[in-house]
């Protein structure tokens, strides 16, 4: 009874909510980096490479023997440097991706948080905060003045 308890204060208190509301956004923005990534930014450079595929890149140690009937005995023994390639080159596209996407979000933060541009509504919390902070520096201003 006590662990019901536990997990209903958890689930009350809202970290269960703020969970479940990350982890939706997440997955949606997976899908917008995934579909950026590969319909975007990977066809120019697949125009580049020529059509070249990466996955079948690899260094063969030992061939695969096969019977007459053309069944396989042994497989082939080989390391796919190729794939490794092309995930590397996926990370790397990825994460330029979602660097650029939050550049784009931190500047666009930035300048909601701006008191003096007047283009963006600013938030009423930091309009009031940037008022508090230039009632204080006039405040201080003035003691200084009487000392």
């Amino acid at each position: 009874m006590k662990l019901f308890k536990e997990f209903k204060e958890f689930a009350v208190k809202g970290n269960m909510m703020d969970m479940a509301i990350g982890i939706i956004i997440g997955a949606s923005f997976n899908k917008v980096i995934d579909v950026l990534v590969k319909k975007i930014f990977l066809p120019p450079l697949s125009l580049l490479t020529d059509g070249v595929n990466f996955q079948n890149k690899r260094i063969i140690l030992k061939d695969a023997v096969s019977d007459a009937s053309g069944t396989v005995l042994t497989d082939e023994v080989a390391i796919g440097y190729g794939a490794l390639g092309e995930a590397l080159l996926d990370f790397i596209i990825i994460g330029f991706t979602v660097f650029i996407v939050v550049k784009f979000m931190n500047r666009l933060r930035n300048k909601a948080q701006d008191t003096k541009d007047t283009t963006v509504v600013t938030p009423k919390d930091i309009e009031l905060l940037s008022h508090l902070t230039e009632l204080m520096e006039e405040q201080n201003a003035l003691l200084k003045a009487k000392q």
